[in-house]
């Protein structure tokens, strides 16, 4: 056992495994006994304050092959879980289908932390401010999930909207490995946006983040797609905004509806990072933003 300088108590890690092939890790994981290392930009904070502990082994999935990449195949986009926030930000394949997600990507920590940082941990470390979390929910994304059971792999995919449970909370169960976040190529006329705010534009957690999607034919809107981080427990979809401006022409009209309908999702508190009065502003000033930059494009 070792200790810090509060006295605080924490596990030896017994056993560090660097599998190169992803049945190997998923054996590792079958018990339930493993901590589940990538970028490592969420867990070693988390780990060095106490707010997270190592069980006993501790299991590095960068070297896996296949938990890497971005591939279109069939009109799906796959995501491995492993694929950097830098590799997303500098993919011209998803730059040109979804660029609400290079979008984001752009405004993700800084430099140095998205060349390490994966989809992946930002996904599972599930924080209501988590920078990806918004704009996969706009492209109806999912994850997969695989484990180890019956002397095989299985996997099955979970809508990103039923994933978070709460702050660091997921269905994931502990001998799960996240492998990839898939979703539908966005059809030719889709439209997305991203917008976050912090002290900084980047190097920073989201005091508010909204990301909106939707098809835009003849100025009229459909298929909408509205999430917001940092305003509630869970990263969410707007659901009475998205309502709000379903099959309607993006008008001003439409537009107030849709400032006005984020009192009915954005449910903001008061914490050391902003009062719930900021949070809900600017949650009405980026949904008005957003849908006017859509507009004079």
């Amino acid at each position: 056992m070792t200790h810090d300088n509060t006295n605080r108590v924490t596990p030896e890690i017994s056993a560090y495994l660097a599998p190169r092939r992803l049945d190997e890790a998923l054996q590792a994981m079958a018990d339930g006994d493993a901590t589940v290392l990538c970028g490592g930009t969420d867990l070693a904070p988390q780990t060095e304050s106490g707010a997270r502990q190592y069980k006993a082994k501790l299991l590095n999935i960068r070297r896996i092959d296949s938990l890497h990449g971005i591939e279109i195949k069939g009109g799906e986009i796959r995501i491995g879980a492993a694929t950097t926030i830098s590799d997303i930000r500098r993919s011209a394949a998803l730059a040109e289908a979804a660029p609400v997600l290079t979008e984001a990507a752009g405004h993700f920590a800084s430099e140095q932390i998205r060349n390490a940082a994966s989809v992946g941990g930002n996904l599972c470390n599930a924080s209501p401010a988590g920078d990806m979390s918004p704009p996969l929910l706009t492209l109806d994304a999912a994850v997969e999930l695989a484990c180890w059971r019956d002397g095989a792999m299985q996997t099955r995919r979970v809508a990103l909207d039923q994933f978070f449970l709460g702050p660091g909370k997921t269905v994931k169960q502990p001998e799960e490995l996240l492998t990839a976040v898939v979703f539908k190529q966005p059809a030719a006329d889709f439209v997305g946006r991203f917008r976050k705010s912090g002290p900084r534009p980047a190097l920073e957690i989201s005091t508010v983040s909204v990301a909106f999607g939707a098809r835009l034919v003849q100025g009229k809107l459909s298929s909408v797609r509205v999430a917001m981080g940092a305003v509630a427990p869970t990263p969410l979809r707007a659901r009475h905004v998205e309502a709000a401006l379903e099959g309607q022409p993006l008008n001003d009209a439409a537009i107030a509806a849709a400032v006005a309908a984020t009192a009915q999702d954005a449910k903001p508190i008061d914490d050391v990072r902003a009062s719930a009065w900021y949070r809900a502003h600017l949650v009405r000033v980026f949904v008005e933003e957003v849908l006017n930059d859509v507009r004079r494009d």
